[in-house]
């Protein structure tokens, strides 16, 4: 898989916008990726249905993801909890080979991820799964992720339950990328340099 270059505007999620520019906040004051205990967004508890926080396993030059907690959003998407497991055990082999190598991206980066996939739910709707990947590194390297993850059907309502397993097909990925440039917090009505400005 080939990850695109992209900025934060790439998000579409005005909430997973939110998120990310406080990471940058952190971020842009080292230029690596934050602790995680510094991470305190405003409205971070409105949105932990769907966010995952992951531990990172150092081994050899294939680390593991260690599910700490996960939300009542994916629990349903995945039929059931992941709290405590490998998250290449709680995919399974149909999913891990296209999952896993997103957040080994996110550790050799040590920059945000933003993925999106699309699944059909159990009545056929096409439904996009929209995965913004975070790091944290409370030493030299990548120990923790913070994943926010969004369900987006233009068809309307959809079933949430088993959503990514509902066909047993693996999702298709349209969008894999890498945050890498314009890494600064760049809320609305914030004028940025370069920013035209316009007197009436």
């Amino acid at each position: 898989m080939e990850f695109m270059s992209a900025s934060p505007a790439i998000l579409k999620s005005i909430k997973q916008r939110e998120l990310l520019n406080y990471w940058l906040q952190l971020y842009a004051q080292d230029r690596c990726p934050p602790r995680f205990n510094d991470y305190q967004p405003e409205r971070l508890a409105e949105e932990v249905e769907d966010l995952v926080y992951i531990t990172v396993e150092k081994n050899g030059n294939d680390p593991r993801f260690v599910i700490e907690s996960d939300g009542t959003r994916m629990s349903r998407a995945y039929g059931y909890t992941g709290k405590g497991r490998y998250l290449d055990e709680y995919l399974g082999a149909k999913l891990a080979p296209v999952v896993i190598p997103i957040y080994r991206e996110c550790v050799l980066q040590r920059l945000p991820i933003f993925t999106i996939s699309q699944v059909n739910d159990l009545h056929g709707s096409k439904v996009d799964y929209e995965r913004l990947l975070m790091p944290f590194a409370d030493g030299d390297d990548v120990n923790r992720i913070i994943a926010s993850l969004k369900t987006i059907s233009d068809d309307g309502g959809f079933e949430i339950r088993n959503l990514m397993r509902a066909n047993d097909v693996a999702p298709m990925y349209k969008l894999y990328s890498v945050i890498d440039h314009d890494l600064f917090d760049k809320r609305p009505g914030r004028i940025a340099p370069g920013d035209a400005i316009e007197f009436v």
